[in-house]
């Protein structure tokens, strides 16, 4: 039986949504077109008979097909060409910008969202932080507004892929590679944070890659201003990120978030990809945010050992769980990117490991010598003891002397 149009859009939206693998999808198809014309059935339904996919992930992925459409025709200015993705909050589609004739991307608030004025105020928030910003390594931001009911966030089209893609397929970056795209987020995050903006969502699936290899950090829909008190009291005390990447402060809901936190959720996206692992794993994300708050690092180079002593420090110092024990600004991390790429030694990540060896031998120092004031104190109260044993004696025996002078009388 011959594949319809319906089907072929319903399982190219299943396989972009990441709700079935390729040898699933193909494994349908097969069986869809070995069916008998006399008691057809959908693609659709054998996903579901083959329990690939739910019955509810059928009618989401459905809902967001119609919503498409609508799409389309309510945005003046714009043709929608299809669809690139959807997270958790948005869908995103690439589109003709008419007045131009250019190449976009619009990320569309779902109508199901638009009732709810927190979705709707961060939405139209990500639009303005991302305005404030006009970087090569930044995904430039164009327009933003509201048309037929749709909230949308018109923004640069990048024509390539996502560091995630490369590393969901278990990709393990050289070091030179790495250190390439890391100089390059690093960059990117050192101009939104001179300009008052941190991130605070910096992973793999935030990072593009396009096709000529320059890098573009993506989705400010987690960004705040340093100087955004209300907002930072308001978010007091609620973790704001990916588990697998996030600081150990944004996960105590910390409100004084700064530039630290951009850098260590990229020290974790560092590890991951040159190490082909997250830097901590559970079976769950609290006890993922448990571990980056408790659990010692693993040395990226006990992991790969082809990786450089100097890329390692770097990561390690990047994710220090102590904000303090980290690089300072993205521009302290870009000096010792700079120097690990040319081989030499990173010096800013080898000062804080040797202030840190410092503190820990103060600290054994101290331990020392409180060790030897118990010890000399201990000997003091033996030597105490003794004597007063001693004078005891003594007087004992003078005592039995005087009695014995007495009674030989």
């Amino acid at each position: 039986m011959n594949e319809t149009n319906y089907d072929s859009i319903f399982g190219k939206l299943i396989l972009e949504q990441g709700l079935c693998t390729e040898e699933e999808l193909a494994r349908c198809k097969k069986q869809f077109k070995n069916q008998s014309e006399e008691n057809p059935t959908t693609l659709e339904q054998l996903l579901i008979s083959n329990r690939f996919i739910t019955p509810s992930q059928a009618r989401r992925t459905k809902e967001a097909t119609k919503e498409g459409k609508d799409v389309a025709e309510q945005i003046p200015g714009y043709k929608i060409l299809g669809k690139l993705g959807a997270g958790a909050m948005a869908i995103v589609y690439k589109a003709k910008q008419l007045s131009l004739d250019r190449v976009v991307a619009v990320k569309i608030l779902p109508r199901r969202f638009s009732e709810n004025q927190d979705y709707v105020q961060r939405f139209y928030k990500e639009g303005k932080a991302a305005a404030k910003l006009n970087h090569n390594n930044i995904v430039t931001a164009y327009d933003v507004g509201e048309a037929g009911g749709y909230h949308y966030f018109v923004m640069e089209y990048v024509e390539g892929k996502t560091l995630y893609e490369d590393m969901s397929k278990g990709k393990i970056f050289s070091e030179e590679e790495a250190v390439g795209i890391i100089t390059q987020v690093a960059k990117a995050l050192a101009h939104a944070h001179a300009r008052g903006l941190i991130h605070r969502d910096v992973k793999p699936k935030n990072i593009m890659i396009n096709t000529t290899g320059t890098v573009k950090l993506a989705d400010l829909g987690l960004a705040r201003n340093t100087d955004d008190v209300q907002m930072a009291k308001s978010e007091a005390g609620k973790a704001f990120g990916t588990p697998y990447y996030i600081s150990p402060e944004q996960i105590r809901g910390e409100i004084d978030i700064d530039a630290r936190s951009d850098i260590y959720s990229l020290g974790a996206t560092f590890y991951h990809m040159v190490t082909g692992r997250v830097p901590f794993d559970a079976s769950s994300p609290a006890e993922v945010m448990k571990k980056h708050l408790k659990e010692p690092l693993i040395p990226p180079d006990h992991i790969n050992t082809s990786l450089s002593a100097g890329v390692s420090e770097v990561i390690e110092v990047m994710m220090a769980k102590r904000k303090q024990d980290r690089y300072t600004s993205a521009e302290e991390l870009l000096l010792d990117l700079d120097a690990v790429s040319r081989g030499e030694p990173p010096l800013r990540a080898r000062k804080k490991f040797n202030l840190g060896e410092l503190g820990q031998l103060q600290q054994g120092q101290s331990i020392e010598s409180d060790s030897k004031e118990k010890i000399h104190y201990e000997q003091s109260i033996s030597s105490y003891k003794v004597i007063v044993t001693v004078l005891v004696s003594a007087i004992a025996v003078l005592v039995l002397l005087v009695i014995f002078l007495f009674t030989s009388k």
